[in-house]
């Protein structure tokens, strides 16, 4: 018992330094558990926040790479889609050309046909405005007609068709020169003329008629009424008329209807030989006219005289003597035809 005492009491090295120090030497080694502790966390922390950094950064790399992939997807794809329609351009732009092409070349074809078509018109014009000098002398129809020739060729405006619109122009200048002659208006006075026939007066007509007898006074006496009536009856056996003019002749009343329509006839005579431009029959029938209204119509009365004046003024109208014709623009238009059937036949050989 005696050695197992000590044996409690002595302390051995291992016990010495895990039992706390006296009061005096725990607090400095407290101070250093916490120091290391707080570097500890500090360590810690440092790590977290750099590892989150780097994550977050990571993050950010991705993000912006796949946006970098998006914004180069869009941009190709809308390149893929900006050339799609650059193409579609092009084809539709190569197919425009074509066509104009073809159009062009449809109207290179078309443009002989053209103006084929115009000399072909002008030639029947021209041939009606002869037609018109040679039957009916009609000179203001046939400037008409060449005027639209004219006009018909200046808008085919080709260096060949010059010849042709110098010989127009030549026979334009020459029917110009001709007097105009209304001759409508000379037809519709002689139609007013033949109208007017029926309502002249004859030339016997204008003989003074016999004077009434006089009222016999109330209570004339019989013998003096006698008298009276024997001295009428003997004034009217002697009639005394005064006269500037030569004696009217007497035309019986069954011929006055044929003088009229003889008269009538000799007009219409007269307006036939005007509209064929016959100078010579159209004043002949005139001037015949004009003498019948004067020997047996009163020529003292106003339809008379106004039928006179309007006689005498158309026998004074100046007929053309001489009408002009276009036979220099007919062989003109022949030339120009000859020429395009020459260079036609010659075309395929070149």
């Amino acid at each position: 018992m005696d050695d197992a005492a000590p044996t409690r009491d002595r302390a051995t090295p291992a016990d010495v330094a895990g039992a706390p120090l006296p009061g005096p030497l725990a607090h400095p080694l407290s101070r250093g558990v916490a120091l290391a502790v707080a570097v500890a966390l500090a360590v810690a922390l440092a790590g977290v926040w750099l590892t989150a950094r780097e994550a977050q950064r990571e993050l950010r790399l991705e993000v912006a790479k796949r946006l970098t992939d998006a914004d180069t997807a869009l941009v190709q794809a809308k390149l893929r889609e900006t050339q799609a329609k650059l193409a579609l351009l092009e084809a539709r732009l190569a197919e425009s050309q074509t066509q104009q092409a073809s159009l062009e070349a449809l109207y290179r074809e078309l443009a002989p046909s053209r103006d084929e078509v115009a000399i072909n018109e002008v030639e029947q014009v021209l041939l009606l405005a002869s037609q018109q000098l040679s039957i009916a002398n009609n000179v203001q129809a046939a400037l008409a007609a060449l005027q639209l020739a004219e006009a018909k060729l200046s808008r085919v405006d080709r260096p060949q068709l010059v010849p042709l619109r110098r010989a127009l122009a030549r026979d334009i200048d020459k029917l110009k020169s001709v007097p105009y002659v209304d001759v409508a208006g000379i037809a519709l006075k002689l139609d007013q003329a033949i109208a007017a026939v029926d309502a002249l007066p004859l030339a016997r007509d204008e003989r003074l008629p016999a004077p009434a007898p006089p009222t016999p006074p109330a209570g004339e006496a019989p013998w003096s009424r006698f008298l009276r009536e024997a001295w009428t009856e003997l004034k009217s056996l002697v009639r005394v008329e005064v006269a500037d003019r030569p004696e009217a002749p007497l035309v019986p009343p069954p011929q006055a209807y044929f003088l009229r329509e003889n008269l009538r006839l000799r007009l219409l005579t007269a307006r036939v030989a005007l509209l064929s431009h016959d100078d010579a029959g159209f004043r002949s029938d005139v001037s015949a006219s004009s003498a019948w209204v004067k020997q047996y119509f009163d020529t003292r009365a106003k339809p008379v005289a106004a039928l006179l004046a309007t006689l005498t003024q158309l026998a004074a109208t100046p007929m053309p003597t001489e009408v002009p014709d276009v036979a220099a623009s007919l062989t003109a238009l022949r030339t120009v035809k000859a020429t395009r059937e020459r260079t036609t036949a010659a075309a395929p050989a070149r």
